[in-house]
């Protein structure tokens, strides 16, 4: 009897094993960029600025109005301002954005991340944001990865659960809150933070259809190592990756910054806790754009000059969940009724939570 014989089941499993192997130069790659550049870019900066929040109890002054209560009035001025001071915070986390969504596409195989974040399940959501939790990026640096994972057939609800749980669920953040502004917070931040990521994943993916999705943006890849230079096939990644996310994101960056006045009045205690002002705070918070962890020194500005813990709860968990130009960003790579539900479950998760926090704090 011959026992040679390979029975095609076996040739599969061979075959599969060969690929993994040809690919695992390409996965370390990919490793030893992110954890040189994420630690470059967020954990090393972090850790030092820890060790300020629990000093000083504050992380520096607000984004949107300085140590004024009010913003500035809507101007070329205001946007200018905002623009640059935003940039000047963010630039290197959306360069690093760029790279690792790029690299998403020309380094890990496609049937890998499929495997891992392709099905609807609760198990894959969960798994997605646990992922996004070391990233500790904004959504705005993290759209380029999210755009990556979606040409790699990630599900729509995996996709966004490791998206808003890079800032929404940031470790350091949770930290900085704690010392800044109180444990509590910390504690209703996490709380909140869970069940929003986990709840827009399973929305999203109840509302998705993938052929709702551009075939452009859902191109179908092989599994196995594609042939070519590898800088060259990065370029062809990275170069319609820029094109697609940041004309938009500067142009609104600088809208958002000059209108600010509209979107947060000043504030006073007269009206620091009414729900109306909760209500038009999480709308505003889920429009506006802001770097990682700035929505504590914003809310401890408000606070200072009398808003009141619901709407500042409300802040806490709109403002660095999304933005108008992070949408925008991913807007491609998803349906717009699935993007709209995630402004409205942000929003709605921001005032209900704010109004526990007037229950409570």
């Amino acid at each position: 009897m011959n026992q040679n014989v390979v029975t095609p089941g076996s040739s599969s499993t061979q075959k599969g094993r060969e690929g993994d192997r040809a690919y695992l130069p390409y996965i370390l790659l990919f490793a030893v960029v992110f954890v040189v550049g994420v630690w470059y870019v967020k954990w090393n900066p972090y850790y030092h600025k820890a060790f300020v929040a629990a000093s000083q109890h504050s992380i520096g002054v607000s984004f949107i109005s300085g140590k004024a209560a009010a913003p500035p009035v809507p101007s070329w001025s205001a946007a200018w301002s905002y623009a640059v001071s935003y940039f000047k915070a963010v630039w290197q986390a959306v360069v690093l954005g760029l790279l690792l969504g790029s690299l998403v596409q020309v380094l890990l195989p496609s049937n890998w991340i499929q495997k891992a974040l392709g099905r609807t399940g609760f198990s894959n959501t969960a798994l997605a944001a646990v992922m996004g939790i070391p990233s500790m990026m904004c959504t705005c640096c993290s759209a380029p990865v999210v755009v990556g994972l979606r040409k790699g057939k990630a599900s729509a609800g995996a996709a966004l659960s490791y998206w808003i749980s890079n800032p929404v669920l940031n470790p350091a953040t949770i930290v900085f809150m704690g010392f800044v502004l109180s444990w509590k917070f910390a504690l209703m931040r996490i709380i909140a933070g869970v069940i929003m990521v986990l709840g827009i994943g399973y929305l999203a993916n109840r509302f998705s259809k993938e052929q709702d999705i551009p075939e452009d943006i859902m191109p179908a890849q092989s599994s196995e190592v594609e042939q070519g230079n590898l800088f060259v096939r990065w370029l062809r990644a990275l170069g319609p990756l820029i094109l697609d996310t940041i004309p938009a994101y500067f142009i609104v960056v600088a809208i958002l910054g000059a209108v600010r006045a509209w979107l947060f009045p000043e504030i006073n205690p007269a009206l620091g806790s009414s729900i109306l002002v909760l209500i038009g705070l999480a709308i505003a918070g889920t429009l506006f754009v802001i770097p990682t962890a700035a929505e504590i020194p914003i809310v401890q500005s408000m606070m200072a000059f009398g808003l009141g813990a619901g709407p500042g709860a409300a802040l806490l968990m709109t403002l660095p969940a999304v933005s108008l130009p992070s949408l925008l960003m991913i807007k491609r790579s998803f349906p717009t009724r699935v993007l709209m539900l995630v402004a409205g479950a942000v929003a709605l998760c921001g005032i209900i939570t704010g109004a526990v926090a007037m229950l409570v704090f």
